[in-house]
């Protein structure tokens, strides 16, 4: 597996312009590398980072693996009930390495589960779903952390009714709760009730949780080789968690990113050139802004600091976004993702009937795809814009797994860099405690007069068309 860092066209000698980064601006976070790694490597021996020893967890195997046995031999359909962290790691190692298997039949799945993942509370979405499935022969895995996520808590509700008005008191059987190993609702709930459950490892955040049951639970129960998923992060972890900046491909890309930032490119693009690793950007998007954007720096300095993450696709945006990553404001760097090669290639045949056309004759799609972003990275050096690509081989269990845990400890590093805490996520409380209060939550009256006092304040401006 060989997968590489191009940021030949982040440097200011390739897109002449204040925007790009010079030799001496790297250099000059060489010492500040070594200092913040020797901080992360105190922190993983002391226990506090527990995400970054996940892919040497053999055990989970088995352990995921027999349950998903179970779930394979009873179920048709596997139904994710989670959200944010919960959610998008799954999707995106899903439609990876399993693209297309909702769409074929079940002897083409080899008579595995389909597998949903609902990550909100739309009830048209939701029902929708649910229309699609036979309550008898679907399962649900509801994971919350806490046990308290107010959409996954209402999810299940109405899952667990629908079951049981199907299948009698026996619909526990059809659940499995993912959730903390010794507290919380879910866990109160699992032990009471009997329902089965796996634990999400003490001290790992939802969107750190890709190695974890939250997202190897699903992905077994669909046939992802999920050994070789944490292999490839494990094998990835000898050119990650080390403090050599330049032959870090996690720090260094921390390092770019960073700098970008501080020259004004405060939007961060991520566009893969395929369609299976499309909901790799979204899953990455959330861990980007969630991570990153913070009100307080460490010290409690209010900074309101963070990059944007924006998920693309090539070439399909191409001929959306692009127009304005090339002749918009300098604002964005562009990270593309490149895939060396693919499981299929289609090659273009000759059509005599439009000589237009023969210029493509002979060429594949595979090659096609590929040079479509060498021409829209020197498109975008040309009009000085900063941009960077990643190379993978192709997309295995393996890739996937070393992808995904670069991007974690990139992020982690990251943090560092911005000063501020990239495992928390206070903005998102917030949200979080109005919700409960306009829901009638008890303990949240105070929340409730909160939210009433803001909107009593606000002059309404409401434009109604009838």
């Amino acid at each position: 597996m060989s997968i590489s860092l191009d940021y030949t066209n982040m440097m200011a000698d390739a897109i002449h312009s204040k925007f790009g980064i010079l030799e001496e601006d790297i250099a000059g976070f060489v010492e500040q590398t070594k200092e913040i790694h020797q901080h992360i490597q105190a922190r993983r021996d002391n226990g506090e980072l527990p995400f970054f020893d996940l892919p040497c967890n053999l055990e989970v195997i088995d352990e995921v693996l027999n349950l998903a046995s179970d779930i394979q031999k009873s179920f048709d359909n596997l139904v994710v009930l989670g959200i944010g962290g919960s959610a998008l790691g799954t999707t995106a190692m899903f439609n990876a390495l399993c693209y297309g298997h909702n769409l074929q039949d079940k002897g083409q799945r080899g008579g595995l589960p389909r597998l949903y993942v609902l990550d909100n509370v739309d009830p048209d979405g939701f029902a929708a779903h649910l229309a699609l499935c036979d309550a008898a022969r679907t399962c649900f895995l509801v994971i919350s952390k806490s046990g308290t996520t107010v959409e996954t808590t209402s999810q299940f509700l109405v899952a667990r009714q629908w079951v049981e008005e199907s299948v009698g008191e026996h619909y526990r059987d059809h659940f499995v709760l993912i959730t903390d190993p010794e507290s919380g609702v879910l866990r109160e709930l699992a032990d009471r009730e009997g329902f089965r459950s796996c634990a999400i490892p003490a001290g790992v955040g939802g969107r750190f949780t890709a190695f974890t049951p939250v997202c190897l639970l699903p992905l077994a129960c669909v046939g992802v080789d999920i050994s070789s998923l944490l292999k490839g992060a494990a094998d990835f972890s000898r050119f990650v968690c080390h403090g050599g900046l330049e032959s870090n491909p996690a720090y260094l890309n921390a390092v770019l990113q960073y700098l970008a930032y501080q020259k004004g490119l405060k939007t961060s693009v991520l566009m893969p050139y395929s369609d299976r690793l499309k909901d790799l950007a979204d899953w990455y998007r959330q861990l980007w802004a969630e991570s990153l954007g913070k009100k307080f720096a460490t010290d409690g300095t209010v900074i309101h600091i963070g990059p944007t993450p924006v998920s693309a696709l090539g070439t399909t945006d191409q001929h959306s976004q692009v127009q304005l990553y090339m002749e918009g404001p300098f604002d964005k760097v562009v990270t593309f993702i490149v895939v060396d090669e693919f499981d299929q290639d289609l090659q273009f045949p000759g059509y005599k009937a439009s000589p237009e056309m023969s210029y493509l004759t002979g060429h594949t799609m595979g090659e096609l795809i590929r040079v479509e972003q060498q021409a829209t990275a020197a498109a975008l050096v040309r009009n000085h814009r900063s941009n960077c690509t990643i190379h993978i081989p192709k997309v295995t269990p393996e890739t996937v797994g070393a992808l995904i845990y670069m991007f974690e400890i990139q992020t982690l590093f990251a943090g560092y860099l911005f000063d501020v805490n990239p495992l928390d996520q206070p903005g998102v409380e917030e949200g979080k405690l109005f919700t409960y209060a306009l829901m009638g939550r008890q303990g949240y009256e105070a929340k409730a007069e909160e939210y009433a006092t803001i909107k009593a304040h606000l002059k309404p401006r409401v434009l109604t068309c009838k």
